[in-house]
């Protein structure tokens, strides 16, 4: 699974029209184990990718186990742990603290304490722009980490600079699986192994159900996909919960 095929279901957030109306799904998502995260050791390397340990790294990474649960908290690490390993592989330059912000933060607009009427992925910038700005992060860098968050679930990110191309290499791998030629199981055991998935695939399609509930406007999708569905009968998009469940991850 490559990230073009995730954004292809994923940027239509085909949860929101799926789930918004159908409440015995909902019955058999069950949330994961509510496990506490791994407590970040800032001079930790995994899968040969250094954890960043500068002051505003600490500070996203603590408002990051403040906001997220346990199993999300640990995707947005393994977000950057994927996204790095990507970003080597394809010998990408780019700003490890800039990405790692990015990551550790892309999905704000999933928790209870920042998502609102807008799409997920723009709660969850604006509310990161805000904490940056708090902490007087310099507006360029501030700017890329909201593009990287902004565009993970989009296949516009792809063709941005690393640190935002990044963001959605690493999610699109931990929510859908791999691509073993270009990141190596070893190194997807020891990332699992040290920020565990915690039951990633339902309590994952659970959180975003509920937002979809509650904020149904920002769940957003391409009019080309309306269009298709309607007067295209040949047209059967593949459904975004399919590739979270079926994921190459034993859970």
């Amino acid at each position: 699974m490559n990230r073009r095929e995730f954004i292809t279901a994923a940027a239509s957030f085909a949860i929101g029209a799926k789930l918004q109306h159908d409440n015995s799904t909902m019955s058999s998502l069950e949330v994961g184990q509510e496990q506490s995260p791994k407590q970040l050791s800032f001079s930790s390397t995994v899968a040969g990718v250094r954890l960043v340990d500068s002051k505003i790294a600490r500070d996203a990474t603590q408002l990051g186990r403040e906001a997220y649960p346990p199993y999300l908290f640990n995707h947005a690490v393994r977000t950057f742990l994927f996204g790095s390993l990507i970003g080597k592989k394809l010998r990408q330059r780019f700003d490890e603290e800039v990405l790692y912000l990015a990551c550790i933060l892309h999905d704000l607009g999933l928790t209870d304490r920042f998502e609102g009427e807008l799409p997920f992925e723009i709660q969850g910038a604006e509310a990161a722009k805000t904490f940056l700005e708090q902490r007087t992060y310099a507006k360029d860098k501030l700017g890329i980490v909201w593009d990287g968050i902004a565009m993970h679930a989009s296949v516009i990110g792809h063709y941005k600079q690393a640190e935002i191309r990044l963001v959605g290499e690493g999610a699109g791998i931990d929510i859908v699986g791999p691509d073993y030629s270009q990141i190596s199981k070893t190194d997807v055991d020891e990332i699992l192994g040290a920020f565990p998935r915690l039951e990633l695939k339902n309590s994952f399609l659970k959180t975003c159900a509920g937002v979809v509930r509650r904020h149904p406007g920002g769940a957003t999708r391409s009019f080309m996909r309306d269009i298709g569905e309607r007067y295209v009968p040949e047209f059967h998009p593949q459904n975004f919960c399919d590739l979270v469940i079926h994921a190459p991850f034993p859970e």
